[in-house]
Parts: structure tokens; sequence; C-alpha cells
């Protein structure tokens, strides 16, 4: 194998304001905190410009998109630019007149728009109403490569479906990247609080053990109200980056605003797949069912 280099990565984890562009130079500056400590590689949380409006169906809150490029890609390119580092950089697209992703963009330097990602699985649960809001992903699962290395990426929701991340791994990728905004519902933290938390972490990490990469979880924090007269939502942080084996490597806390420094080790793949060689005793031939909703 070829010996390559370590490297960092940068995971903001940052709660939002209704200030659009507020969170926006907020971000920037978190960009910029990550390159000082030397990540190469930057993700923001989901739809980090706006706070999660999708508490609600709410015709209004269709304003709040912007087309790609556009400001957010402009203002991290510029960054990005100065720093000699790539962000991943989650966008609510404009596509068209009426039509809207949940999407993220990869920003390069040099490249304002280097790649796109569409959110595939849109879900549609209490407090978030994203099928009223999103068009399903249409361009696939992918892989972009960086100056340091091939990464997938992935929105949210995608974490809890092993094809996706299979499918991006299969593509070259070394580091799954999840930008995310989940947390409680304030009236259910105390009985399923410390379950649901644990399933995100266990379902993310079981990613990087099945396909022998890194995985980044990488959530918002903070409690957001957008409804008055409402709970909002407690969104419990904890981004994380675990191993090609599922270890923990860095972690955030639950309540506070930070920028996660994580390691990626490509000869750390390439052991651990040497021992655990689940790409290599996959039976191709036998999965054609996976394409069916359902096997009567």
């Amino acid at each position: 194998m070829e010996n390559r280099e370590k490297y960092k990565v940068g995971l903001v984890q940052m709660s939002m304001t209704a200030d659009l562009d507020a969170n926006l130079k907020r971000a920037v500056e978190f960009v910029r905190e990550a390159a000082g400590m030397g990540a190469k590689i930057v993700c923001l949380p989901e739809m980090f410009r706006s706070q999660y409006f999708c508490q609600s169906e709410d015709h209004d809150n269709f304003d709040l998109a912007e087309p790609i490029p556009g400001p957010s890609t402009k203002a991290l390119a510029k960054a990005a630019d100065e720093l000699g580092v790539t962000v991943i950089a989650p966008i609510f697209e404009e596509r068209a007149l009426g039509l809207y992703h949940n999407s993220l963009v990869i920003v390069k330097p040099g490249e304002e728009v280097a790649g796109v990602y569409r959110k595939m699985h849109i879900p549609d649960d209490p407090a978030y109403y994203e099928k009223f809001y999103f068009a399903p992903g249409d361009l696939g699962f992918k892989a972009f490569d960086t100056e340091v290395g091939r990464i997938g990426t992935l929105i949210c929701w995608d974490q809890w479906y092993p094809e996706g991340a299979r499918l991006t791994a299969l593509r070259g990728a070394e580091v799954l990247f999840y930008p995310t905004a989940i947390g409680w519902h304030p009236h259910e933290k105390e009985q399923y609080g410390d379950q649901q938390l644990d399933a995100w972490r266990t379902i993310q990490r079981s990613h990087s053990i099945a396909n022998g990469v890194y995985v980044a979880g990488v959530n918002r924090v903070g409690h957001e109200v957008t409804i008055l007269g409402t709970a909002g939502i407690q969104f419990w942080g904890k981004t994380f980056l675990s191993d090609p084996f599922g270890v923990i490597v860095a972690e955030a806390d639950s309540e506070n605003e930070q920028v996660v420094i994580g390691e990626v080790d490509p000869s750390r793949i390439e052991e651990v797949r040497r021992n655990w060689p689940f790409l290599r005793d996959r039976r191709i031939d036998a999965y054609g069912d996976i394409e069916k909703r359902f096997i009567d």
C-alpha cells in the first residue's frame, strides 16, 4: 500500500440564531478556527445558515433557500482559498422556482463548487417535516477527491441507512461525513433521550465497522423554538469521529459549541480491512433483492 500521510478533519458543532448573515459569519470563523488547529477538511452542520425551520410547515420558510453558487458558497470559498482547506457546506438549495433540496456543496481552494450532494432520504416526523420542503436527492451517492483523500458525504436522515453508507464507501470514500440536525423533543428526553442518542451513535459506528472507513457525525447544538407555544427541539450535539473499527477518536459534549479535531490515518483503514475483510467476502451475486421495498 502507498504510504499516505495522516491528516486532520475539523467538525464544527455550532448553534444557530434567526440571523442568517450572523450564522454565516460565525461559520466562517469556525472554519478559520479549525484550519488554525490543522484541519484540512472542515464540515459544518446541516443547513447551518438558519435555525431548523422544518419544525413546522410554513411556505414563508422557502425564503430561507439560496442557489448554488450563492451567498454561503461565496463566503466559504473566500475562506477556503485563504486557508487552503476544503469545506463541506450544507445548503438549503433553491434549484429552480418551486424546487428545493437539502443539499451540501464541496468548496475547495480555487473551486467554489467542486461538488454537490443532495440528501437522498427525506424524513417526515413530528417537528421534522422535511418532506414539505425538500425533493429527494437525484444525484445518487457521491464521493469526492480532496487534496488529502477521497471523502463521501451524506446528510442526517441518511445516517440510518446502511445502503447509503455502503454505496458511498464502494466509491472509494475513506471518510463519510454526515452533517446533521438531530435532537430531543424536550418532553421525551427523560424517558427516551439516552436510548435515542445511543442509537444515533451506534448506527454510525456500525457504518465505520461494516465498511472499514472513518465516520463523522456533525451535529448542531442548542435549544431552538421556531414556533411560539411549542417545546422546540433540543439539539444534542455529541459531534464525533469514529475510526474504521468504530472506535470514537474525538467527540464533543452535548451543551457547547466546539470545533472537534480528529485525525484520519489511511494506514488504519488498510489494517482494519486486512483483518476484517468484509468487502472481500461480500456476496454480490446474492443481493439483487435489496432493490425491492419488501420481500413478500
